[in-house]
């Protein structure tokens, strides 16, 4: 007999953080022992954290909780990042997907690919034709994963003040677990069936949205 799901999504709250910077700790010292530098730098490390802090505050930010409220995971969106995307690449089409983070005690239960699928519907009822990332350049296994997942690799950016850069992008509204869609809740009126997808903020096709124009640094 198949096990009952107990994960849901939700937004992040200002309690989260303390579990959300557990999160990137546990993160951390995992990618170490996998032999990549991601996240590594300190400064990287800061300047990510008050990224993620920002997010909360806009809910942009959400988390996994398990049946006893745990954050097993978490998800942010954003603008798109003017150092690898240009307008040639029509951002005002994309949803951009960071700091997906999957707890080590959820491992094997697919939860990046079910948040991922989850982000994917969300850019499609927004109207928005992919979704995409960006990740760390050297990290070989993690944009194997992404490719598994669907993800097609647009091209490589290096700004010298950046690590990451390995840029690529998944059809908006695909799914690649359509039978274990994840659960909204708990909000009066949502079910969890898998089905409703609270109202968050949309990315706005504006200026604003898109991030300053910054002058391109790095390979073309």
């Amino acid at each position: 007999m198949k096990s009952v799901r107990t994960e849901y999504l939700r937004p992040a709250a200002a309690q989260d953080v303390p579990a959300l910077l557990a999160l990137r700790a546990e993160a951390e010292g995992w990618l170490r022992t996998k032999g990549t530098d991601q996240w590594s730098d300190r400064e990287t490390g800061e300047r990510a954290i008050s990224k993620w802090r920002a997010s909360i505050d806009e809910g942009r930010a959400w988390v996994v909780v398990g049946k006893g409220d745990e954050v097993l995971a978490t998800v942010s969106r954003g603008p798109v990042d003017r150092d690898f995307w240009t307008d040639a690449d029509r951002p005002e089409t994309a949803l951009y997907l960071y700091k997906l983070i999957v707890a080590r005690e959820a491992s094997g239960r697919q939860l990046g690919t079910r948040v991922i699928d989850w982000m994917s519907r969300l850019a499609a009822l927004e109207g928005r034709t992919w979704v995409r990332i960006d990740t760390w350049r050297t990290n070989t296994g993690l944009h194997a994963y992404y490719e598994r997942l669907g993800f097609q690799h647009v091209r490589t950016e290096a700004p010298s003040h950046r690590r990451s850069g390995w840029l690529a992008q998944r059809q908006a509204g695909e799914v690649a677990l359509p039978h274990d869609l994840l659960p909204i809740g708990p909000r009066e009126g949502c079910h969890g069936d898998g089905t409703t997808l609270l109202e968050v903020p949309h990315q706005r096709a504006d200026a604003e949205a898109n991030g300053p124009r910054r002058p391109r640094r790095g390979p073309q």
